[in-house]
């Protein structure tokens, strides 16, 4: 593989033996195929063109689980049963072909395919292949777009997409892209979509302020420039804003959930109403076609959960399209026609014209001066740890269902919070047996593998009560790492060996189990002490560690209570104010910089809704603090230092609920900071948005950068968006972005504007919230267990580094991409065996560093799916943005490589076959932001 700038991998298909084939397009029957663009009705060139969108919108849980929306349980919850529209529109769609559908959610297709008779079946195929049934978006969930690893994205799309793939051929693969609910869009997932070859995109909600402006301007449509490093149009969208969220124009909403009058149409009766709804309609197609460039506008005909009983919606819109096009007889210009959103785009492509160009992303969203819907970003932070399992196909449906734009985001009811993290860790477990199933076919030994789940809290209960144990190290990474392993135990002393025997005492150490760790884990485990010790396992694959127990006594670490003036290895010193006991400074030896730098821990009151300025509260999607000045936790820190060859601690007391261990491990070039935040008190009756905040002398003149989805990263600007004019009114809130994997900032010099001193962006870590923000959950984010009663306890690590900007991303990307895939500990009763293979590696040699090994998977019986992906940006990094070869022939170790076919990204098309629309954007439009010029040269 050549790899120049940045890109998203393709999928390779390997043929691993025999003569075989991909069933990529599968015919159902024998009956032509109308299906896609040739299905389309015909629009008329000289007027209006109407297109009903008919619709609905299925959360795979939000208000309900997954199962009770899929069955239509617990509708005094909410009336909703996913079942039954399905059953309805089939129906529905058979009476009339004239009529159309899309469908968006596969993982409710799926079940209830399988539910069909063989009949039953035969009749969807049939509507597929003539285009009256048709998928949009197509994975198996609507994903959330903010707090999503793009890795689990293309994963959910790939599961879903595969599946229609499968079994509707290549009638079932949508050409749309459709994400008309989640609460901000990604440049990155634009870039996604792009590569998984749709013609467009389409979603329903932006910030207020951009779409008062996009409609002056006639640029709800526009094309979407979503990568800085792939050679246009590879990475260009097009994507259309559409005109009412995803609801039905007002007044014309006619499910059993809604309350419009139906179309009255007997002219004998007194409340005939055809004329009055034909005008009502006419006005607003025209009104909507004001803000829109062509001739052709689109109206969405549905909404959550509706079309449960299909026939009310088709039998007025039968009626509304029959008396609309009546009016041409007297002269009208609007043409109405079912349609969808596919047949919509092929128009807009027809008309041949050029459109708006954007390089930025659709983040902050509010849809009023002071609602901004960034508060999810970090809702139920206790979930984020669980949606990133890679995992076989049981754990694969929960993984995908969680990546839902209610579900990682953390916009659900407790009760579906709870059914998702239950699905998880099923899933988790019908993993674990795969795990060890490998290790055993790679091992030859059969032994009983033990995983821990609870080492962040030291609890693990095979290394808290074994003398002697194996601990296995699996590295998913095409890169050999080292990692620090944390064990807990209850010795003193122990002899760590490696897989040939050879001891790690002089980077063996242990410590005593801090008090933060043993109030969160209450009564899970015993462990007094943990063992600390590097470990190096081999790319793609695993390495084993012997562990033995010496002796038993007091802990051997050195203990101060005094606060240090500061620790340092080889690579940076860190300093401590020695009357607060909080960081004060930190220098990176190799290059001889230093900044000073102070942390401490926040807290914004989260509104009530009782303020002059607007009623809304705080809630989970929104974040909405009182005042823009934070309370401090405290002004000083409680301090404790550890200090051992291996790793060196200052442990941070701030309040009884919030506390911090402040790591630096001996070969470390990033400082690490593990915060345990929680209960969150609400004795006081008020809710509580708790962030770090870290201080620097850096002048930044207001210009920060975040990733992507963990993938690129975008230039940010304090109170600023790039395509309209931003009256700032929540300058918090308003200021707030996702980062999934990393974020930064540089010392620049702008021309125009003096620099300041300011402070990293906050990071926000937990929140606790005692009003609902009425945006439907209609219960306040104020979570609870059964292990934590008063409120639950985050944890997360923070990892700091001070590097030459031109030196930054080498170090960045491989930090980021090893803790979004840390290496996987299993344990083992005994000692190394001679008979036993401790050790394996699935590579001939490691990738280079540019590469990353995104994918493999087996596809079937013969063929595995290869993700292979350039992970620099371009211009990013001198070195590693550079052109990189793969030789596949020589890169697995037990793979033999019969052949190669090369798909596109979500691996449901050749890639010698995908073609796309083309789309011309207008010249001059979507400048960067110029940004800084850097000054450590």
């Amino acid at each position: 593989m050549a790899a120049g700038k940045q890109q998203l991998p393709v999928a390779l298909l390997f043929i691993l033996g025999g003569v075989w084939s991909f069933p990529l397009v599968q015919d159902t029957k024998p009956a032509a195929k109308l299906c896609g663009y040739e299905s389309c009705h015909i629009t008329k060139p000289n007027m209006l063109n109407v297109h009903l969108v008919p619709h609905t919108h299925d959360d795979v849980g939000w208000l309900k689980t997954v199962d009770q929306y899929y069955y239509g349980d617990r509708n005094d919850i909410q009336h909703a049963g996913v079942q039954y529209i399905l059953d309805s529109v089939v129906d529905q769609l058979l009476k009339n072909p004239d009529r159309r559908f899309i469908y968006v959610e596969t993982a409710f297709f799926y079940r209830w395919w399988k539910q069909q008779s063989s009949s039953m079946q035969q009749t969807v195929k049939r509507l597929v292949n003539e285009g009256r049934l048709e998928f949009v978006n197509g994975g198996w969930c609507m994903s959330d777009e903010a707090t999503t690893h793009y890795s689990a994205v293309i994963d959910q799309m790939t599961l879903g997409l595969r599946f229609l793939n499968d079994t509707f051929g290549a009638c079932g693969r949508p050409r749309v892209a459709w994400h008309i609910d989640p609460f901000g869009h990604a440049r990155e997932h634009a870039s996604m979509f792009a590569q998984m070859g749709y013609d467009g995109f389409f979603f329903g909600r932006l910030d207020y302020q951009d779409r008062d402006h996009r409609m002056i301007e006639k640029e709800q449509e526009l094309l979407w420039r979503a990568s800085d490093s792939l050679t246009p149009p590879m990475a260009d969208l097009f994507t259309g804003i559409l005109p009412n969220g995803y609801n039905p124009p007002e007044g014309f909403c006619w499910d059993q959930l809604c309350h419009d009058p139906p179309i009255r149409d007997d002219p004998d009766l007194e409340d005939y109403n055809v004329d009055d709804v034909v005008n009502r309609f006419l006005v607003i197609a025209n009104s909507q076609a004001m803000v829109y460039k062509t001739n052709h506008i689109i109206m969405t005909m549905g909404s959550d959960f509706q079309y449960e009983n299909a026939n009310l919606w088709y039998k007025n819109l039968d009626k509304l399209i029959h008396y609309v096009n009546a009016q041409q007889a007297n002269g009208s210009k609007v043409n109405v026609l079912y349609s969808t959103p596919s047949c919509y785009l092929q128009e807009l492509h027809r008309a041949n014209l050029t459109w708006s160009l954007k390089r930025d992303d659709f983040f902050p969203y509010a849809d009023d001066a002071h609602d901004f819907w960034t508060g999810y970003f970090t809702s139920r932070p206790a979930l984020f740890p669980l949606v990133g399992l890679d995992t076989d196909f049981h754990t694969f449906r929960a993984m995908a269902v969680a990546q839902h734009h209610d579900a990682v985001s953390g916009t659900e009811k407790q009760h579906v919070a709870n059914d998702y993290a239950r699905r998880l860790a099923n899933g988790w477990q019908h993993c674990q047996l795969l795990i060890s199933n490998s290790f055993a076919a790679l091992s030859g030994s059969f032994l009983k593998r033990n995983y821990c789940d609870n080492l962040n809290i030291s609890v693990c209960l095979p290394t808290e009560i074994l003398n002697k144990f194996l601990v296995i190290v699996y590295n998913p990474l095409a890169r050999p790492v080292t990692w620090p392993v944390r064990l807990p135990v209850n010795g003193t002393a122990y002899a760590v060996s490696d897989v040939k025997g050879k001891p790690v005492d002089c980077q063996v150490s242990v410590v005593p189990v801090s008090k933060a760790t043993q109030e969160v884990r209450r009564n899970r485990g015993f462990a007094i002490n943990e063992l600390v010790f590097q470990v190096q396992a081999p790319p793609l694959g695993y390495t084993t560690y012997s562990v033995s127990l010496i002796q038993d006594g007091p802990p051997p670490a050195s203990t101060q209570r005094r606060t240090p003036t500061g620790i340092q290895n080889k690579f940076l010193r860190v300093t401590f104010d020695p009357d607060t006991g909080l960081l004060s400074s930190l220098s990176n030896l190799e290059t001889k910089q230093s900044i000073k730098l102070t942390q401490n821990f926040y807290w914004y009151n989260a509104s009530d809704g009782n303020n002059t300025e607007s009623n809304q509260p705080s809630g989970a999607y929104i974040f909405r603090p009182n005042s823009s000045t934070p309370f401090i936790i405290s002004k000083t820190a409680k301090t404790e230092t550890i200090q051992t060859s291996v790793v060196q601690e200052v442990r941070q007391w701030f309040a009884p609920w919030v506390s911090q261990v402040v790591r630096l491990y001996a070969d470390s070039k990033a400082l690490e900071l593990e915060w345990t935040v929680g209960p969150l008190p609400i004795d006081d009756n008020l809710g509580k948005e708790v962030i770090t905040r870290l201080d620097t002398s850096i002048k930044t003149d207001r210009f920060f950068y975040t990733d992507s989805n963990g993938r690129e990263v975008l230039q940010r600007k304090k109170d600023f968006r790039p395509t309209w004019n931003l009256k700032q009114s929540e300058p918090i809130a308003g200021n707030y972005y996702p980062i999934n994997s990393r974020a930064f900032i540089k010392v620049c010099l702008s021309k125009t504007h003096s620099p300041s001193e300011i402070h990293l962006p906050p990071l926000q870590l937990h929140r606790r919230l005692l009003y609902d923000d009425v945006r439907g959950v209609g219960e306040p984010l104020n979570e609870t267990s059964d292990i934590f009663p008063e409120g639950l306890i985050v944890r997360g690590r923070l990892l700091l580094s001070l590097e030459h900007p031109a030196a930054a991303a080498d170090l960045h990307r491989p930090m980021a991409e090893q803790e979004v895939l840390q290496p996987l500990l299993a344990f083992v009763d005994g000692d190394l065996s001679p008979n036993i293979r401790h050790e394996f590696s699935g590579l001939q040699a490691a990738l280079p560093p540019a590469v990353h090994l995104l994918t493999l998977t087996q596809w079937d019986k013969d063929s595995v799916l290869l993700r292979l992906e350039h992970q620099f940006q371009s211009r990013e990094s001198k070195l590693n943005s550079q052109p990189v070869t793969v030789n596949l022939q020589k890169l697995f170790s037990t793979l033999v490589v019969l052949g190669v076919s090369e798909l596109n990204l979500s691996a449901n098309q050749w890639k010698d076959k995908m073609t796309r629309f083309d789309w011309t954007p207008q010249k001059g439009t979507g400048p960067l932001q110029t940004g800084c010029r850097i000054l450590l040269e």
